[in-house]
C-alpha cells in the first residue's frame, strides 16, 4: 500500500475515533433531530388554534339570491318518439325548466328533426315551449318547416304535435310543395301525409 493511501487512511479512522469531532455531531443530530421533529408537529397541530386571522360571520338566508330555474342548460338535446315508434331529436341553443312539478321548457333557437316516410323534416324557430308529457311545442313567433322534395311552409304562433307529426298556427301560412304555392290566415298540416287544410283567404297555385 502506498504512503499517500496510508496517509488518508489514518485520517479516516482518526475522524472515526471516539471521542473525534465527528463522533460528537453524529451524537449530538441523534438527539436533536427528534426534538425538531416533535416541536415542528406541535406547531402544525396548535397553529389553526391560535391563528388571529380567522373571520366568523353568519350568513342570512333572507339575503341570498335565489335561482328562480330548477334546470338551465345549453346547448339542450331532447329525444323522443312519434306513435309509430320513429325517434325525433329537439335540439336548442338554450332551455329553462322552472320547476320540477312543471313539465314545461322553455327553449331558444330551436330545431326540431322528424323521420317522415318521404325523408326527414325539420321544424326550426326562434323560441318555443316544450311540453315533456304531451311532447308538444308551441311556437310564439316564426315557424319554419322544411321537408324533402322542396316541400316548404312558413307560419306564426304554431303548436306542432312530435307524436302525430301535425302542425297547427293561428296565424298566417304560406308554403310550396311539388305541385304549387299555397297561402292562407291560419292551417292545419298534417306532415306525414303533407296534407294542409288552409282557412280564411286562401290561396293555392298549382304548377302545371
Amino acid at each position: 500500500m502506498s504512503e499517500q493511501a496510508v496517509a488518508a487512511r489514518t485520517a479516516r479512522q482518526r475522524m472515526a475515533a471516539p471521542g473525534s469531532a465527528h463522533d460528537k455531531l453524529i451524537g449530538l443530530l441523534r438527539v436533536g433531530l427528534p426534538m425538531a421533529v416533535g416541536v415542528l408537529a406541535a406547531f402544525l397541530v396548535m397553529a389553526p388554534l391560535t391563528s388571529a386571522g380567522d373571520v366568523s360571520f353568519v350568513l342570512d338566508k333572507n339575503e341570498v339570491e335565489v335561482a328562480r330555474e330548477r334546470l338551465r342548460i345549453q346547448a339542450a338535446r331532447y329525444r323522443g318518439q312519434d306513435a309509430r315508434g320513429r325517434p325525433f331529436v329537439i335540439d336548442a341553443g338554450s332551455a329553462v325548466q322552472r320547476s320540477s312539478a312543471e313539465p314545461v321548457v322553455r327553449m331558444e333557437d330551436l330545431a326540431a328533426r322528424l323521420q317522415l316516410s318521404e325523408g326527414p323534416a325539420t321544424i326550426a324557430a326562434d323560441q318555443g315551449v316544450y311540453r315533456m308529457d304531451t311532447e308538444q311545442v308551441r311556437v310564439d313567433g316564426p315557424v319554419r318547416v322544411r321537408a324533402a322534395d322542396g316541400y316548404r311552409l312558413d307560419t306564426t304562433d304554431a303548436v306542432a304535435d312530435l307524436r302525430t307529426r301535425r302542425l297547427t298556427s293561428t296565424g298566417r301560412v304560406t308554403g310550396a310543395t311539388s305541385q304549387g304555392t299555397f297561402s292562407a290566415d291560419t292551417m292545419r298540416a298534417d306532415l306525414e301525409s303533407r296534407t294542409v287544410r288552409l282557412q280564411g283567404n286562401a290561396r293555392l297555385r298549382i304548377d302545371p
